[in-house]
């Protein structure tokens, strides 16, 4: 059975756990990271040597980073709606991902910290107003796709919306004053109509 490693509450793993659950497959995961410890073990550096969530174990393969394991299980799986074959396509998913880790999570993590994660008397509140300007700014490149596709990689959900459909989770449930983005908060709300994103996303924010 596929493993996984790693807390529920954390984005990257989320991820990981969103992927198999919208393909259906029975895996066992196990605590680690946050509160949990267990990264800085000989065991699991040895599995990821960047002593980071998630890791996953399928059969004798280890595997980390969070974008390369939603890619690989949808493409081991045959989940062809979710990773398309057709080459253009697949770029066209692929694209929104990297753009998540390259340009969304800096500003994201920023913002995120200094509202929910860090004690009130550790957070800095403008580091949280630079993170939510470039969340914002950022959002609506994908609020302005949005207007013209249902998903953002098509009319199909694609592994497209997994990194960026577990942070507008964050995004839309923090308590802050968040700008119009309708596209965006459609397609939202189609994302928490599903089963398997209520399941793998949708816990409290810490």
């Amino acid at each position: 059975m596929l493993q996984i490693w790693g807390r529920t509450n954390s984005s990257n793993v989320k991820k990981v756990l969103w992927c198999a659950e919208e393909i259906g497959l029975p895996y066992n995961r196990i605590d680690a990271g946050g509160q949990f410890g267990g990264v800085d073990t000989p065991d699991y550096l040895a599995m990821n040597p960047n002593g980071l969530i998630p890791t996953i174990k399928d059969g004798d393969l280890i595997l980390w980073e969070s974008h390369t394991i939603v890619r690989y299980l949808a493409a081991k799986h045959e989940a062809t709606t979710l990773y398309p074959t057709e080459l253009g396509s697949r770029a066209q998913a692929e694209k929104w991902m990297d753009w998540v880790s390259a340009a969304l999570m800096e500003p994201f993590r920023d913002l995120f910290w200094n509202v929910v994660r860090l004690a009130p008397e550790q957070r800095n509140a403008d580091v949280a107003k630079k993170g939510f300007d470039g969340t914002s700014r950022l959002l609506g490149i994908a609020n302005a796709q949005l207007a013209n596709t249902r998903f953002l990689a098509g009319n199909e959900l694609t592994v497209a919306d997994i990194p960026l459909g577990c942070i507008a989770y964050a995004w839309f449930n923090m308590p802050i004053d968040r700008p119009e983005l309708p596209h965006l908060h459609a397609w939202y709300d189609q994302l928490a109509a599903r089963p398997s994103f209520q399941k793998a996303v949708m816990v409290p924010l810490t």
